[in-house]
């Protein structure tokens, strides 16, 4: 049963906002049209799809990325903002903390949540794949910072538990 409700009278003011609906309203980026003239990564390829150049856009940047075979990135974090990697092709290993020191991967369908200001690192895990994300960013901001940390040897391998479903079912 849904808890959304159709009655017209709930429906809020928007007065003061501009109803030109036909030209500021639903954006279809069709997905050969995404715009690479923006800040990439040696080894990555990113593009935008949704981002305040584009759509206007205010509080979100959505957009693809592509990791080249065996690259990575180097350990940086970004800022205030939330990130979420969702895997399209490949597989993603990602490397996080103070030194690096945990490890996660993430493969066809699976999501990744950055969290603000953690220290990270994406790696393709493929030595002969592409890696296919798409990635959402809670602020058009582009905001990366590079870090200068140096990396443990053997990361400890992190498996996430669900806090909502703690025995790992659905």
């Amino acid at each position: 049963m849904s808890t959304h409700s159709h009655d017209p009278s709930r429906i809020a003011d928007h007065s003061h906002v501009n109803t030109d609906w036909k030209h500021d309203g639903v954006r279809v980026i069709p997905g050969g049209q995404l715009d690479g003239n923006v800040p990439s990564t040696p080894g990555m390829d990113r593009k935008a799809a949704i981002n305040f150049a584009r759509v206007g856009a205010q509080k979100l940047w959505a957009g693809t990325v592509t990791i080249h075979a065996n690259a990575k990135t180097g350990a940086h974090h970004h800022g205030h903002l939330e990130s979420v990697i969702y895997i399209v092709r490949g597989r993603a290993r990602m490397r996080w903390g103070e030194h690096l020191e945990f490890t996660a991967e993430a493969g066809p369908g699976d999501f990744i949540y950055v969290p603000p200001y953690v220290p990270h690192q994406e790696i393709n895990a493929s030595p002969t794949e592409l890696l296919e994300c798409v990635l959402c960013r809670s602020d058009g901001e582009a905001v990366a910072i590079n870090l200068d940390i140096a990396p443990v040897e053997k990361p400890e391998q992190v498996l996430w538990i669900d806090p909502t479903h703690p025995q790992g079912g659905v």
